[in-house]
């Protein structure tokens, strides 16, 4: 089979690494089997903690990154109620805010709060660019960030399980929105705090995690 040089690789990214590690990966192998440099992108990244669909552009193909980058997304995720993290997920410092138990009933209430356009605050940890800079990067060297809210759009989102502390969702939503924010936002309107502590991306517009291969596929150890 002649090496990919254009086109479309789907990914099942693991946890616990970088979308721009899944890329360089990638883009070494198929470089490797091409016998010359091959230019691979992302189309949108996916925070280390979290896993799922990658959809990766190689060679003209990375000509079309935003049209892929502005595709709708379907994700399933936990919530960890009682508590906030610094980063909105496990890898941010954790702090106590409530332990009340909400009913299934104030959880269903909560969540149809955060269903339709709404505004929303990204994550000061995320990848958005404040003045050239990415805001993660800021956000370590202790810089102050504020980061402005935007309209997203969420599709749908259900309650898959409630037995507290943990909420799972499954949310349909627009390009650029933070799952992680969505925990915060309701965890407020809940009262009792809360952070993402698993994310998975089941899908971008009709790809599917299903069709993805893994990195092992590649020859790629985690």
């Amino acid at each position: 089979m002649a090496p990919m040089t254009d086109g479309v690789v789907l990914i099942d990214k693991p946890a616990g690494m970088t979308s721009f590690g899944v890329v360089a990966r990638i883009r070494r192998v198929l470089s490797s089997q091409a016998g010359k440099k091959i230019k691979v992108g992302h189309t949108g990244t996916l925070d280390p903690f979290a896993t799922g669909l990658m959809i990766l552009v190689v060679g003209k193909e990375c000509k079309q990154a935003g049209t892929y980058s502005k595709l709708d997304k379907v994700y399933e995720a936990t919530f960890m109620l009682g508590k906030e993290s610094t980063t909105g997920d496990p890898e941010g410092d954790l702090t106590d805010i409530d332990s009340r138990v909400p009913t299934q009933e104030g959880i269903d209430t909560a969540i149809a709060r955060f269903t339709g356009e709404i505004r929303q605050r990204p994550p000061i940890f995320s990848a958005i660019k404040i003045d050239g800079q990415r805001a993660y990067k800021l956000a370590r060297n202790g810089e102050e960030i504020e980061m402005p809210e935007r309209t997203v759009t969420v599709h749908s989102l259900e309650c898959v399980d409630y037995t507290y502390p943990e909420l799972k969702v499954r949310a349909h939503v627009s390009s650029g929105t933070y799952i992680r924010s969505l925990a915060v936002d309701i965890g407020h309107a809940l009262g009792t705090g809360a952070y993402c502590t698993e994310l998975r991306r089941i899908s971008i517009a009709q790809w599917n995690v299903s069709e993805a291969q893994d990195l092992a596929a590649f020859g790629i150890e985690n």
